[in-house]
């Protein structure tokens, strides 16, 4: 199916169509969870309001005890027995690290992969998503605080075990699982054991991050993972320590790790009015995933919109958005989106070489690819980068 978008601007028949399809999904989303929670019902399995599933951490130090320091993520939490981490999902006992995530997500759903955002990554295809509670991270501006912002005692939680994971994915023919919507380190055995699965069956594995990791816990998961969105929230420490508290450079480190391992790499840029739309270190971010990530890695410049602890901003100016895309194009990055601006011209893919369009989208919505099976555009044969089967 085609929809005409030779100009900026949909036509009324391809918006109304597109509201078709997007009520579809709409719809789609909440029956697939009904049908979830009937399944695991009728199989008599664990599940409920504050449902911890414990497992022994991978990553940390005994130091005496009574107290362990836990090395998942650069905050290296000191802690001693029934004292939570940062991430409010990591717990010592008895001398032991555990994580009280493991098996027990608060949201299951199957999404488009372009809502990830992934536009270079098995397009119009579906990923069976996932996420625990908690988040190592405090941004002001959290779409998912209701659970990013919460401890698994506080959360609806659903039993399903790292198999079931991959067995669903299967079921609901997603080739993608995605470790989303919350932080995926903070559940990081859990996303491990199910990569590692995932992997015998074929299906694929992709994480939307924040990249605050560890080095070695980073070198590991990289090895399972087909794709990741990473979360590059601003370009200097200050926005970090300010709006998320959370560490530029172990972002930075996290995705030269991604890229030195062969994992597809996107990274999402969300603009927040007054606090990182500075043009000018905008085009220091653009200028460093140049140097080191290469000039094919996809930046998607996200509309931010007013919620969290951040509701006296207005939402991004989409002339900011288009400022932004126009300093990483001159600087020289090949694949440069607008996000969260549904219709705009700047969702589309375009040929490097001959600036026709090879991927046509509306929201989350494919409207035409252009593509041949080895991922080259149809008008005039340049391969664009990917993962395109």
């Amino acid at each position: 199916m085609k929809w005409d978008m030779s100009s900026k601007e949909l036509s009324r028949r391809d918006f109304c169509r597109l509201c078709i399809y997007c009520g579809v999904g709409l719809v789609a989303s909440p029956l697939l969870m009904d049908l979830f929670k009937t399944n695991v019902e009728a199989r008599g399995e664990k599940g409920g309001v504050g449902f911890i599933n414990r497992r022994e951490a991978m990553f940390y130090k005994k130091l005496d005890d009574k107290t362990i320091q836990c090395t998942l993520c650069p905050r290296n939490c000191i802690l001693s027995d029934g004292m939570l981490g940062f991430c409010r999902v990591r717990q010592p006992k008895d001398g032991k690290h555990y994580s009280l995530v493991y098996g027990n997500p608060t949201a299951v759903h199957v999404d488009p992969i372009e809502k990830k955002p992934l536009f270079h990554f098995l397009p119009a295809t579906s990923a069976f998503s996932i996420a625990t509670a908690g988040c190592n991270f405090r941004c002001k501006f959290c779409q998912n605080w209701q659970i990013s912002q919460s401890s698994p005692e506080e959360t609806t939680n659903y039993y399903l075990p790292p198999e079931d994971v991959v067995k669903k994915a299967v079921e609901y023919k997603c080739p993608t699982i995605a470790y989303t919507y919350t932080e995926p380190s903070i559940f990081y055995e859990y996303m491990l054991d199910t990569a590692k699965i995932a992997k015998i069956y074929g299906v694929k594995n992709m994480y939307h991050s924040n990249g605050s990791l560890n080095p070695e816990p980073a070198e590991e998961i990289s090895l399972y993972l087909d794709a990741a969105d990473i979360d590059l929230k601003g370009f200097d420490q200050e926005f970090y320590s300010k709006a998320c508290e959370g560490h530029l450079d172990t972002v930075l480190n996290t995705l030269k790790i991604l890229k030195k391992n062969g994992v597809w790499i996107e990274i999402t840029n969300l603009v927040i009015p007054t606090l990182n739309d500075d043009l000018g270190k905008i085009k220091e971010m653009s200028i460093w995933i140049k140097d080191n990530l290469g000039p094919d890695t996809p930046i998607h410049f996200a509309r931010f919109h007013p919620q969290y602890k951040l509701r006296n901003l207005h939402s991004t100016p989409v002339s900011t958005l288009e400022g932004a895309r126009e300093i990483a194009m001159d600087i020289g990055l090949n694949y440069v989106y607008v996000g969260n601006v549904p219709g705009h011209m700047a969702e589309s893919t375009y040929c490097p070489k001959c600036n026709k369009p090879v991927i046509r989208r509306a929201g989350y919505t494919i409207l035409e690819i252009n593509l041949d099976s080895q991922g080259r555009s149809k008008c005039c044969n340049y391969p664009i980068a990917g993962v395109w089967s």
